[in-house]
C-alpha cells in the first residue's frame, strides 16, 4: 500500500510540474510576466522574419498550422498568391476532405429529417405513452421509475452527450433518455436506469431510430475533420471565427437539432462574403433565433381573436415511422386533451405557421368555443435585440441606448421558428418538411413606428423592419471598429494597436463590410508581419490539437476520444453557454489545469492513445527504439524539431532540452519508483529545466490563486491523473510530446 501511494504521489507531483513547466515556457504574455514579454518584443523588434519564418507564420495564421511539406508547397507556389488562394476559397478543390464526411450521415440531413430520425427520447415515450402505444416492457420501466423518483423534464448539459466507441457509434445517451423521467437513488436506481437505456436503446434499433446525442458528436467530429484536411485553411480558420461571434449553445432545447444546418448553411457560405449578408443569416437562423429566444418574441396584443383548425393525426410520423394512421381513434372523450397537450408541447409559433398554409376541407369547421385550449402569453423579448447590438455589430461600447435595444426588439418580432421542435409536422398540424425553418409570422409583429439609433422606421414595415435594422447596424462606423477589432486580434495580436483598427475599420466601411476586403488590408498590414507578432498568440485547445496531428502528419476519424480532448483542454465546441463564445486571448488559457491537460494531450497523442486518430512517429525516427543513446537524442530532437516546428526552434530551446535528457538518463527506477513513473518523472524535468533555461522570468507566469480565465474550468484538486502517466513511453515519443509543448508550438 505505502508503494502504491507513494506512486501515485509522483504522479501528482509529475503531473503539477509538467503544468507549471508549460504555464512557465509558453505564455509570456500573461500579465504576471509583462517586463518579461517587453524584453522578447524589444528584441524581436531589431530583427526582421526569414522568408521561411513568413511562411510559416501565414500557415499558423491563416489555417491551422503546417503539415509535411507544407512549406516546399508554399514557397513553390509563392506566398503572396498562396493568400490570395485562400482568400478565393471557392475556388479550391476540397473534394478530398469532403469525402472524409461521407459517413457523418446527420449532416447531410434537413432539420426536418433530423427531427424524424434522431427523435427526442422523453418527447418520443409521452407521445407513445398518450397514445397507448408504449410497448409493456418500457412502460413497465418508466412506471417503476417514475413512482420511485421525481420526474424531472430537464436534460443534464453534457452529461454523457456525445459519448462514442472508436468506430464512431453512440455508447451512451443517458442524459437524452432521462428527459421527463426522474432519477431513482441508489444500487437499485443504478440498475433501473441501466434496464430503462437499454430498453429506450432496443426500441430504437427496432424501429429504425437514432438517439440526439449523435448529431452533435458528428457535427463536432466535422468541424475536427475539415480543419485537419482541408485545404481551405482560411475558410476553416473564419468558420472556427464568426462561429464564436455568433455563438450558439448546443445543449439549449431544439438547438441540438437546428445547429447543423446552422454551420452548414449558415455560417459556412458567408465567412468571406459581406457581413451584412452574414448577419442577415444570423439573424433568420433558427439556431440563432432559438438560442436567444426571438422566437417567442411577439406583440403584447399579436394574434387576438384567431381560431385554430381541428386536429386529426398525432404525432403519427414520430411514433410510427413505419407506417401512418389516425391515433386518436377509438377513444372517445380522450381527443380533446391530448390536443391541449400536443398545442402546449408544438408552442405558439406553430398557431401562426398553419396560418400560412390552406386549411385542409376537414379541417376547415371552427371548432366550438369550449374547445377552445389557453394561448399562452406572449410579449417582446429583449435578448437577440441585446446580443445583436453589443457582441454581434457595435459593440459594448458602440453608442446604443436601452431605448434602441427595446426599438430593435420591436423590430425582429414575429421573426421565429416555423414548427420549432417539429412536433407539429408530426402531428399533421403542419407541412413537417418546414420544421425548424425561419418564418415570419406578421400576426406576432409589432407594426408600429420605430426609431433606432437615431433612424425613423415607418409603421407597417413588417419583416422589413428588422431588415433595415441589419442595414443600419451592418454600415455603422462602430461596427466597422468592433469588427475590425476582432478581426485584428484574432489574426494580429491579442492588443492591436489603434493604428491598426482603424485602418482594418477604413477598409470595412469603403467596401461595404466586405470580409474579403478587410481581411487582404490587415494580412497586408505592416503589424501581421512585424517579427514581434511571430509566434506571439496563444493556441486554443481547438487550435493546439489540430495543429498537433498536422504537424506529425496524423490520421484521425473525427472520433469523440479527439473532441474529448479538446474538451479537457477547455474548449468543448458548441459547448460555451454564454452568447459571447470562447475569448481569443492567452488570459482565458492561462490556469493551471488546462495546461497540464495541454502535456496530458501531447503524451496521449504521439503514444497513439486517441481512439479514432494515429501518429505514426516511426517515419520521423532514424534512431528507433524505445530506447536511444545520447547520440540518438541528439538526432531525434533534430529530427522532430524539423517535422513540428519545421526547424525553428530556438538553440537556447535546443540545448537545454538535449542536456535534461542526458541527466535524466541517470534517473533509474526503484523499489520506492517505479519505472513507469521514472520515466514520466523524467519527461517532466525535462520539460521544466528546458523552460528555466529558454525563459529566466518564467516564475513570474505562474497564475495564483488556482483558476485564471475560464479555459479549465476544473480545480487542481478535482483533476483525474491522466492515463499518460501510467505507462512508459519510447524516448522518441516522450521528445516529440515535450516538443508539442515547447513554447515555440504552444504559440502560433
Amino acid at each position: 500500500m505505502n508503494k502504491f501511494l507513494h506512486t501515485v504521489a509522483v504522479r501528482r507531483a509529475t503531473a503539477f510540474a509538467l503544468a507549471f513547466a508549460l504555464v512557465a515556457g509558453s505564455f509570456a504574455s500573461f500579465p504576471g510576466a509583462a517586463a518579461s514579454a517587453q524584453k522578447m518584443s524589444a528584441a524581436k523588434s531589431t530583427a526582421r522574419l526569414s522568408d521561411e519564418q513568413r511562411i510559416l507564420h501565414v500557415l499558423n495564421r491563416l489555417g491551422f498550422g503546417a503539415r509535411p511539406g507544407d512549406v516546399e508547397r508554399v514557397r513553390k507556389l509563392g506566398l503572396e498568391n498562396y493568400i490570395e488562394q485562400q482568400l478565393a476559397f471557392d475556388k479550391i478543390d476540397d473534394a478530398a476532405a469532403e469525402a472524409r464526411l461521407r459517413n457523418l450521415s446527420s449532416y447531410r440531413m434537413t432539420t426536418a429529417e433530423l427531427y424524424r430520425k434522431y427523435p427526442q427520447p422523453g418527447q418520443l415515450l409521452r407521445a407513445l405513452q398518450r397514445q397507448g402505444r408504449l410497448p409493456a416492457d418500457l412502460a413497465a420501466l418508466r412506471e417503476n421509475r417514475t413512482a420511485q423518483g421525481a420526474n424531472d423534464d430537464a436534460v443534464k448539459p453534457n452529461a454523457d452527450a456525445g459519448k462514442m466507441d472508436a468506430e464512431g457509434s453512440m455508447s451512451n445517451d443517458a442524459a437524452a433518455m432521462k428527459a421527463g423521467d426522474g432519477d431513482v437513488p441508489g444500487a437499485a436506481g443504478n440498475d433501473a436506469r441501466k434496464d430503462y437505456r437499454q430498453a429506450i436503446q432496443e426500441y430504437y434499433r427496432e424501429n429504425n431510430l437514432l438517439l440526439p446525442a449523435r448529431i452533435t458528436a458528428e457535427l463536432q467530429a466535422s468541424r475536427i475533420l475539415r480543419a485537419v484536411y482541408s485545404e481551405r485553411q482560411l475558410q476553416e480558420v473564419l468558420v472556427d471565427f464568426w462561429t464564436n461571434h455568433f455563438n450558439v449553445y448546443a445543449n439549449k432545447g431544439a438547438d441540438r437539432w437546428l445547429l447543423v444546418s446552422y454551420d452548414r448553411d449558415t455560417i459556412r457560405p458567408h465567412t468571406l462574403g459581406k457581413f451584412k449578408d452574414l448577419l442577415l443569416a444570423t439573424a433568420q437562423s433558427p439556431a440563432m433565433l432559438f438560442y436567444l429566444d426571438n422566437f417567442q418574441s411577439a406583440s403584447p396584443t399579436a394574434g387576438q381573436g384567431a381560431a385554430r383548425p381541428r386536429v386529426r393525426r398525432f404525432f403519427e410520423t414520430l411514433t410510427n415511422p413505419r407506417g401512418a394512421g389516425d391515433a386518436g381513434q377509438g377513444q372517445p372523450g380522450r381527443g380533446m386533451n391530448r390536443r391541449r397537450q400536443l398545442r402546449r408541447e408544438a408552442g405558439a409559433t406553430a398557431e401562426g405557421a398553419q396560418e400560412a398554409m390552406p386549411a385542409a376541407p376537414q379541417q376547415a369547421q371552427t371548432p366550438a368555443p369550449q374547445q377552445q385550449p389557453r394561448r399562452m402569453r406572449r410579449g417582446i423579448n429583449e435578448n437577440y435585440a441585446r446580443e445583436l447590438m453589443e457582441l454581434h455589430t457595435l459593440g459594448v461600447e458602440g453608442g446604443y441606448t436601452q431605448k434602441d435595444v427595446q426599438e430593435v426588439a420591436r423590430c425582429f418580432t414575429g421573426w421565429t421558428i416555423f414548427d420549432p421542435r417539429g412536433i407539429g409536422g408530426a402531428a399533421g398540424l403542419t407541412n413537417p418538411e418546414r420544421a425548424g425553418t425561419f418564418f415570419f409570422n406578421p400576426r406576432l409583429h409589432d407594426d408600429g413606428e420605430k426609431t433606432v439609433l437615431g433612424h425613423k422606421i415607418p409603421a407597417g414595415g413588417g419583416v422589413g423592419d428588422g431588415l433595415l435594422v441589419l442595414d443600419i447596424l451592418s454600415k455603422h462606423p462602430s461596427t466597422a471598429k468592433f469588427i475590425a477589432t476582432k478581426l485584428a486580434r484574432r489574426f494580429v495580436s491579442d492588443n492591436p494597436s489603434p493604428a491598426l483598427i482603424e485602418r482594418t475599420a477604413a477598409a470595412y466601411t469603403k467596401s461595404d463590410g466586405d470580409i474579403r476586403t478587410t481581411l487582404r488590408a490587415l494580412f497586408a498590414s505592416p503589424e501581421f508581419n512585424a517579427p514581434e507578432n511571430y509566434r506571439a498568440k496563444i493556441k486554443t485547445p481547438f487550435e493546439l490539437a489540430i495543429s498537433a496531428v498536422r504537424s506529425l502528419g496524423g490520421e484521425t476519424t473525427g472520433a469523440p476520444a479527439l473532441h474529448q480532448w479538446i474538451a479537457r483542454m477547455g474548449e468543448p465546441l458548441y459547448q460555451y453557454q454564454a452568447p459571447t463564445g470562447y475569448p481569443d486571448t492567452a488570459e482565458h488559457w492561462v490556469n493551471t489545469g488546462a495546461l497540464l491537460e495541454r502535456m496530458n494531450f501531447a503524451l496521449a497523442l504521439v503514444a497513439n492513445r486517441i481512439n479514432g486518430t494515429r501518429v505514426d512517429l516511426a517515419r520521423f525516427n532514424s534512431a528507433g527504439g524505445a530506447t536511444a543513446t545520447g547520440a540518438d537524442k541528439s538526432r531525434l530532437v533534430e529530427q522532430f524539431a524539423a517535422v513540428i516546428l519545421q526547424g525553428d526552434m530556438s538553440e537556447r530551446t535546443k540545448a537545454a532540452l538535449l542536456k535534461q535528457l542526458n541527466e535524466a538518463a541517470t534517473t533509474t527506477a526503484t523499489p520506492s519508483m517505479p519505472a513507469n513513473a521514472a520515466n514520466s518523472t523524467n519527461a517532466a524535468n525535462a520539460t521544466t529545466a528546458l523552460t528555466r533555461a529558454t525563459d529566466s522570468d518564467g516564475d513570474a507566469m505562474m497564475p495564483r490563486g488556482g483558476d485564471v480565465g475560464g479555459g479549465g474550468r476544473r480545480r487542481l484538486g478535482a483533476r483525474r491523473d491522466t492515463f499518460a502517466m501510467n505507462a512508459p513511453i519510447p524516448e522518441a515519443a516522450r521528445i516529440a510530446a515535450l516538443i508539442l509543448g515547447s513554447p515555440e508550438f504552444q504559440r502560433q
